[in-house]
């Protein structure tokens, strides 16, 4: 055991088979949470300072429970040999740090392997009250194993369509045998949660069992209009009445990157002036900048300096199918960008078709050109339609959803062990 609160590596009920969600399928609000400080575990894969939804999620999570005066124990891989934490200390705070392999094409990201022993080890010394599992990999498999030996409640979360995956990388024949794992593996634990209905009640009719809703949130005050730069437009090349097309998240195959080339291809028929401006990194970097010398790749922005990017554009591409929500949609529209997505996920829960965003019918990539194509037709259309993005953004609290977060685990704590 560290002095700055970091670990080295050294039978739950389970809900009934076809159980459905309750009425609203969400969890109760924070104003029915007992008082009562828990010991929360929080299992993950990913954390920052990785950069991606999930590790931001989670981030988000964590904070906010500490800050509510709840101990928290953090379980997750080495991202690298010298990591010994990614937060400050602090009161109430664990971070356990297990072994793990560098997952390829991911750069940063690690497998975590099993580490049943030592969480159960950890476990005994402090019972959690409640576990949060973010992963369904051989480190999730493991902690579930160890809390159900233990007695412990689990509520696992559905962060990766890891079964739409595989149809990326040429192994698509094995979708259905994932599919099914992860239906497995989440039936065995209390709920699971999702960040939008059409996720719930698609897994429920997929056989995952009890499933309720928690959304995600957003920071107003970060990503915001005002963050807007002229000097950084200038450096796109742009004047103040072109039109930049943003593009934020991981270069991989996954993200379905080409179809949003494609729709910058039918935008730029309209707007040659327009430029295309993507911001991450991955494995499809070497490629688009190969392939397309004139799109401008600016590598990964966090913090104040992605709030400018997003800012400065005017319209936001999000060509995704294999998100289970996308952050970065509310973050686009907190600045007051027009997205152009598939009717799904993020974009489905918090947009209006032509009110405050663009909605194509999901996976018709031809929509999804048209959608983006028709906007350069009426260019006029994109100031106001990004305002009203704004406003719609407003209404999306990070501190809402972690009020009804709170609340459920308070209710699961209370589930009487095996």
């Amino acid at each position: 055991m560290r002095s700055a609160n970091t670990l080295d590596d050294s039978q739950a009920p389970v809900p009934p088979v076809g159980a459905t969600p309750d009425a609203a399928g969400t969890p109760p609000s924070g104003a029915e949470a007992a008082a009562a400080p828990l010991r929360i575990a929080i299992v993950t894969e990913t954390f920052p300072p990785e950069i991606n939804g999930v590790a931001h999620t989670l981030h988000q999570m964590v904070q906010s429970m500490l800050g509510r005066g709840h101990r928290v124990h953090l379980v997750r891989p080495r991202q690298h040999k010298a990591d010994q934490g990614s937060l400050e200390p602090r009161e109430g705070l664990v971070e356990q740090l297990t072994p793990g392999l560098p997952l390829p094409g991911y750069k940063g990201l690690h497998l975590g392997l099993p580490a049943g022993r030592d969480i159960r080890a950890a476990w005994r010394r402090e019972r959690p009250d409640v576990l949060y599992l973010a992963t369904e990999g051989p480190l999730g498999h493991s902690a579930l194993s160890a809390a159900r030996a233990l007695g412990i409640p689990v509520i696992s979360g559905f962060h990766t369509n890891f079964h739409s995956y595989s149809r990326y990388y040429g192994i698509g024949f094995l979708e259905p045998l994932i599919g099914a794992y992860l239906r497995r593996f989440h039936r065995r634990t209390h709920c699971t949660l999702v960040p939008t209905t059409a996720l719930r009640d698609d897994l429920h009719e997929r056989g995952f069992g009890t499933c309720r809703v928690l959304a995600r949130g957003v920071d107003t005050t970060l990503f915001s209009p005002t963050r807007r730069d002229p000097e950084l437009r200038r450096e796109w090349g742009l004047d103040e009445d072109d039109i930049a097309v943003i593009y934020v998240g991981r270069l991989a195959a996954e993200k379905n990157l080409q179809l949003a080339v494609d729709a910058f291809r039918a935008m730029q028929q309209h707007q040659p002036r327009a430029r295309f401006v993507l911001v991450g990194d991955g494995p499809e970097a070497q490629r688009l900048r190969r392939e397309h010398p004139d799109l401008i790749l600016v590598g990964v922005r966090t913090g104040e300096p992605l709030a400018r990017h997003y800012a400065s554009g005017d319209v936001f591409l999000f060509p995704s199918t294999s998100d289970t929500f996308g952050n970065v949609v509310l973050e686009a529209m907190a600045s007051g960008l027009v997205v152009v997505s598939y009717d799904y996920a993020a974009a489905r829960e918090n947009l209006g078709h032509g009110e405050s965003g663009i909605l194509a019918p999901f996976d018709e990539p031809e929509h999804f050109v048209q959608a983006a194509e028709g906007l350069m037709q009426a260019p006029e259309t994109i100031p106001p339609m990004g305002r009203r993005a704004r406003a719609a953004a407003e209404s999306v609290d990070w501190k809402c959803e972690h009020d009804r977060l709170e609340a459920l685990f308070q209710e699961y704590a209370r589930e009487d062990a095996p």
